[in-house]
């Protein structure tokens, strides 16, 4: 091969990570094989002895790669080739590398998917840690980031649980559809030997078989699926940190960040950068080009194996390392930021928050909701002309919009009692937030019981 055309097609340089992967997979092959006769004992009793070594040369950094093999299967093949001799081809018998590299994948990702679960649990219970901390702590909720209602802390902090939990259950369906073994369908049609693909899938830990040897050598539906769900999730992470940016803004101030979280500048000396949140919020957009990138590569492929599909691992490895790598700071950040209490507490007396409230309770004295709500929004609009708190007005002066807000109305603008006024499930109510805490906290330990 020339040199050039070498150095393009060769995957060893990212493929090399599947190295013990790829010697599980072997392993399995070769207890089928000897299982079937296919190759003796004496050989099997080798060549296990040649694997076993060389995977304790990847495992300690010693293994003597060599890119003019291509990738990381022909890489081990020619070194089991090295210590055992010509008999090291016999492992071969019966596979393809095509077969032999879908099988690597979904071994790796089988692995990866779980480290990346426990990320989102730790993330998840921090989360949570959060909310029961801050049970008493009351913010201005936002919709079009204007002040819109008081809502307690804790229920905000909760909606990313949630999210993170569908998420989870995402992860959950391509750890399902992970769970299949190719091994066996060959190049694409399948081998003449006598092999027992249920037993290569038993030892590696599959429940089911690709039924289709061409669907087995070219599905890489499962990537998209990771890739789509690492989407999602770090585009939920990206609102967090926004949120976080804009709360630890001078013009916000709802959080002080612990500083071994943030980054000073080179010339300004009271800068405290949110650096975490901010490349948490940039690594969203590489996310979304791996899952666009391999969506383009599959979409006008022929069946079945194409050299094509060895982008697909490229852009999932980068992905595995973003999203695995930026849960740990994230977790730390947020379990180590401060609330501003007193700043907070300013934020969330404006009795402008409390404008629905008053809307609902003149529908309780017999008005449509559409009436109530353009009463009060004209009773906003004259506060807001004399530069007056909804409070500073006089029962006169509300009477002049509607005779029933002469009435004593102290309670409707507390935004205390606005937010315990909310008792519908999910809402943020104290009581519905610690019944929130304890759906949440039964979430993360069905989680654990699986």
């Amino acid at each position: 091969m020339d040199p050039a055309v070498l150095d393009f097609t060769a995957s060893l340089p990212f493929d090399r990570r599947l190295g013990l992967h790829d010697l599980k997979g072997s392993l399995a092959h070769l207890s089928m094989l000897a299982s079937r006769s296919i190759i003796g004992a004496d050989d099997e009793a080798l060549l296990r002895g040649g694997l076993e070594e060389i995977a304790e040369e990847i495992t300690a950094g010693s293994f003597p790669y060599d890119l003019s093999f291509e990738d990381i299967h022909m890489n081990i093949e020619k070194r089991l080739i090295e210590k055992v001799g010509p008999d090291g081809g016999r492992l071969h018998t019966a596979r393809s590398r095509n077969d032999q590299v879908a099988l690597d994948m979904h071994l790796y990702l089988r692995d990866e998917c779980k480290r990346i679960d426990e990320g989102l649990q730790h993330l998840q219970e921090v989360i949570v840690g959060m909310a029961e901390k801050h049970e008493d702590i009351l913010m201005p909720g936002y919709t079009h980031l204007q002040r819109a209602q008081p809502v307690l802390l804790a229920h905000h902090m909760l909606a990313y649980f949630w999210m993170l939990e569908r998420d989870r259950q995402r992860l959950a369906g391509v750890l399902e559809r992970i769970d299949l073994m190719p091994l066996g369908a060959g190049a694409l049609a399948g081998t003449s030997f006598d092999i027992d693909r249920e037993q290569v899938a038993a030892y590696l830990g599959f429940s089911r078989l690709y039924e289709n040897s061409i669907d087995a050598v070219s599905d890489r539906d499962y990537l998209v699926e990771f890739l789509a769900f690492a989407a999602i999730a770090v585009m939920h992470l990206s609102r967090l940190c926004e949120e976080i940016i804009i709360w630890s803004s001078v013009e916000f101030g709802f959080i002080e960040l612990d500083d071994s979280y943030t980054s000073g500048s080179s010339m300004m000396p009271q800068k405290k950068n949110p650096d975490v949140a901010e490349l948490i919020r940039g690594k969203t957009g590489r996310i979304y080009g791996s899952l666009i990138g391999l969506l383009t590569v599959l979409k006008g492929l022929p069946l079945a194996y194409n050299k094509d599909l060895q982008e697909d691992k490229e852009g999932l490895f980068d992905t595995v390392d973003t999203l695995k790598n930026l849960l740990p700071p994230l977790s730390g950040m947020l379990g180590t930021m401060v609330f501003c209490r007193e700043r907070l507490a300013e934020a969330v007396d404006d009795d402008y928050l409390c404008a629905t409230d008053m809307a609902d309770y003149l529908v309780r004295r017999g008005c449509t909701f559409r009436e109530a709500h353009q009463t009060v929004g004209q009773l906003i609009a004259f506060c807001r002309q004399k530069n007056n708190r909804l409070k500073e007005l006089t029962p006169d002066q509300r009477a002049c919009f509607h005779p029933a807000l002469a009435e004593n109305i102290e309670a409707l603008l507390d935004p205390v009692k606005v937010v315990e006024a909310r008792l519908s499930r999910g809402g943020t109510a104290s009581a519905a937030v610690a019944e929130q805490l304890q759906k949440a906290r039964a979430a993360l330990s069905a989680h654990m019981t699986k």
